[in-house]
């Protein structure tokens, strides 16, 4: 293996794809996925910059900050002065997106995504508790297909963040046209319940 190679495993290739597919990651966690896993795929540190269109010390501190520390050594360093805000709306967005299959889990937890992130768990389970979101309650959670899910997520998160005067918010549940008929009339479902005859009780 030559000495510019990193190792990675399974796991953190999983979250370094991820990183480099998924709206809500920061382009820095991008930038940095996309070196590590070029380095990881045998590119030397001259090809990887050259195909990313960064500098050579950019991979060279990257590479070696992901050697020592693993994903965590791909976040930003803390700064002086106040912290950076998580947006709760990017939290939000992320969790109703399926996990990798590589991870072969049904939900995420705090910690998965956390990982996936580059944040903490404990931030991921704030903004879970914060908007009620509970992923592991399989029977009412579901994840959203909507490729404009962030944008709305940001507008209802928007709304309990800095909520306008004077305005009303209302939440519709949709129907197909057979379920809100059947709905009005009484009738169950004939195939959710036994069938029923003409002028029978």
């Amino acid at each position: 293996m030559p000495s510019s190679q990193v190792l990675v495993s399974d796991d953190d290739r999983a979250t370094l794809e991820y990183w480099t597919r998924c709206s809500t990651v920061s382009a820095g966690h991008c930038e940095r996925a996309r070196i590590v896993l070029a380095m990881a795929d045998g590119a030397g540190t001259s090809a990887t910059a050259r195909m990313l269109g960064v500098s050579r010390p950019t991979v060279i501190k990257w590479r070696e900050r992901f050697a020592v520390h693993g994903l965590a050594g791909l976040d930003d360093q803390p700064r002086s002065g106040r912290p950076k805000r998580i947006d709760d709306a990017a939290i939000i967005a992320a969790t109703l997106e399926p996990p990798p299959a590589a991870l072969a889990v049904t939900h995420w937890s705090t910690r998965l995504l956390g990982k996936h992130l580059g944040i903490s768990d404990a931030t991921v389970a704030r903004a879970w508790r914060a908007y009620r979101v509970q992923p592991w309650r399989s029977e009412t959670f579901k994840f959203s297909t909507d490729p404009e899910l962030e944008a709305k997520v940001r507008d209802i998160v928007g709304l309990y963040l800095d909520p306008p005067n004077n305005a009303i918010v209302l939440c519709v549940d949709e129907k197909v046209r057979h379920e809100a008929l059947l709905d009005s009339s009484g009738v169950k479902d004939p195939v959710a319940g036994p069938p029923q005859r003409p002028g029978g009780s």
